[in-house]
C-alpha cells in the first residue's frame, strides 16, 4: 500500500523531489494529532534524527530497507567516503536519471516506465529500474514511450529540479540523454546528512 507522499515529507521535513512534486509549505510540521500544528516542536533523539536521514533516501529514491543497506554495504566497500559513495550510487540508477533527465515527473513515474521497458540504454531495452547506470550510457525513451501523455508533459517542462552535471540532455533529442561522469555530492538534489545514515548503519 503506497503511502501518502505528502505526509511522508511532512513528517520528514524535508522536500524529496523524487517523490512528489507537493510541498509542504502550507502544513510544515508533522501530520497528526501530535504534530500539533508545530506550536511544541519535541526535541528527537540521536537515534531518531539518523532514522530520519535514511528515509529520506529510501522515501526519495523509492527503494526498501533491504535495498538501501546493500548499497550501504556496496558503498562502504568502495575505498571512498562511505556517505558520498552512498549518494552516488542512488543517483546512478536508472529510474533516478529517468527523472533526473526531465522524462518523467517523478522517480515512482520513472520507475513504472522503465518497468514497462519503455526506456533505452545505449539504445537497448532496460527494464531493471535499479541497473547502474556507467559514464558514456546514453538514456532515452523508446518510441512508444515518446507516445505517452505524462512523458510528453515532463519533456515540454523540463526536469523537475536543477539537470545535475553528470547529466546532459541531448539538444538534437529531448527524449534522450547522457551519463558524463560520476555524480558528485552536490548533485544530490534535497538536504540529507549522509554522515547520519552511516552512524546509523554503524551502530
Amino acid at each position: 500500500m503506497q503511502r501518502p507522499r505528502l505526509k511522508i515529507i511532512r513528517r520528514l521535513g524535508t522536500p524529496l523531489p523524487g517523490l512528489t512534486r507537493k510541498d509542504a509549505d502550507k502544513k510544515p510540521y508533522p501530520p497528526g494529532a501530535h504534530g500539533n500544528g508545530g506550536k511544541r516542536p519535541n526535541r528527537p533523539s540521536a537515534y531518531r534524527q539518523r532514522l530520519v536521514e535514511k528515509q529520506k533516501l529510501r522515501f526519495n529514491y523509492g527503494i526498501s530497507e533491504g535495498q538501501l543497506r546493500r548499497y550501504f554495504e556496496r558503498a562502504a566497500r568502495s575505498g571512498g567516503v562511505t556517505g558520498e559513495a552512498l549518494l552516488a550510487l542512488l543517483e546512478r540508477r536508472l529510474d533516478n536519471v529517468v527523472f533526473r533527465l526531465g522524462l518523467a515527473p517523478t522517480v515512482p513515474a520513472a520507475r513504472q516506465l522503465v518497468a514497462h521497458g519503455h526506456v533505452r540504454v545505449d539504445g537497448a531495452r532496460v527494464d531493471r529500474p535499479g541497473y547502474l547506470l556507467r559514464t558514456g550510457e546514453t538514456v532515452s525513451m523508446g518510441e512508444r514511450g515518446r507516445a505517452i501523455p505524462d512523458v510528453v508533459t515532463s519533456v515540454e517542462q523540463g526536469p523537475q529540479v536543477r539537470l545535475p552535471g553528470f547529466l546532459a540532455v541531448d539538444p538534437s533529442d529531448r527524449y534522450s540523454g547522457r551519463v558524463m561522469a560520476m555524480p558528485m555530492r552536490a548533485d544530490v538534489p534535497f538536504v540529507v546528512d549522509e554522515a547520519a545514515i552511516v552512524e546509523f548503519y554503524a551502530r
